[in-house]
């Protein structure tokens, strides 16, 4: 099987004008969380915007938690936050699998 960069979801393909579109948004909103760091996605060598799916799912989780009543900021650092989580369980889960394989010898 061939491995194209639309099964990758870093692979940035998307357009600020295409994310704005599948968003419902404003090109602007997307702008302001470049600026702010929110989303900051790859830039192109003419300087254009470009989203992976990653960036697109980050931006769409940022507006859930801004509809729900968090401001900005609040809903980056949420987001932060679980990444952090995700992060520390995965180790966890890695220790613990450690453990084990030191147990059994």
């Amino acid at each position: 099987m061939v491995e194209l960069p639309i099964d990758d979801a870093d692979a940035a393909l998307y357009t600020v004008g295409q994310v704005a579109a599948m968003l419902h948004v404003q090109v602007a909103f997307l702008r302001r969380l470049d600026e702010l760091g929110a989303v900051v996605p790859i830039r192109s060598a003419g300087g254009q915007r470009r989203y992976s799916r990653r960036e697109i799912n980050r931006v769409a989780a940022l507006m859930k938690l801004i509809s729900e009543g968090l401001t900005l900021e609040g809903a980056r650092r949420v987001l932060e936050l679980q990444a952090r989580v995700e992060e520390l369980e995965a180790d966890l889960d890695q220790a613990r699998h450690h453990g084990r394989g030191l147990s059994a010898t």
